[in-house]
């Protein structure tokens, strides 16, 4: 089979939420595989979809893709994500938040082993 993909796709199961349009709503997913350029997208039902792009938001990830549907079948669907840059959810912090976080435990524990020292 001809791979016609720009980069490989890891297989992963992340939640997501996909917006169409202004007045589409949105509706969850389930993102089943993605790359730097796309993703495969899983619905609970079988969804019609608008030929505009939808936003698709992975909390997991802290991202946000403007992307555009190349396939669907069944509830299956292929997006290929906007050349613009993805967008940073608010809170996507997490890794600088968690560095903090494990730098002040250190602190704490040597602070611990200096007083249980002392005694």
């Amino acid at each position: 089979m001809l791979e016609r993909r720009q980069s490989a796709r890891d297989k992963v199961i992340y939640g997501g939420v996909a917006e169409m349009g202004e007045h589409g709503g949105s509706r969850d997913c389930v993102v089943r595989n993605i790359s730097e350029n796309g993703a495969r997208l899983e619905f609970c039902e079988c969804v019609r979809l608008p030929k505009e792009p939808l936003r698709l938001t992975i909390a997991r990830k802290g991202r946000s893709f403007l992307a555009r549907i190349i396939w669907w079948r069944d509830n299956f669907v292929g997006v290929a994500f906007s050349s613009e840059s993805p967008y940073e959810l608010p809170g996507s912090d997490l890794a600088r938040r968690l560095r903090r976080s494990e730098k002040k435990k250190r602190e704490l524990q040597r602070r611990i082993k200096e007083l249980i020292g002392e005694s």
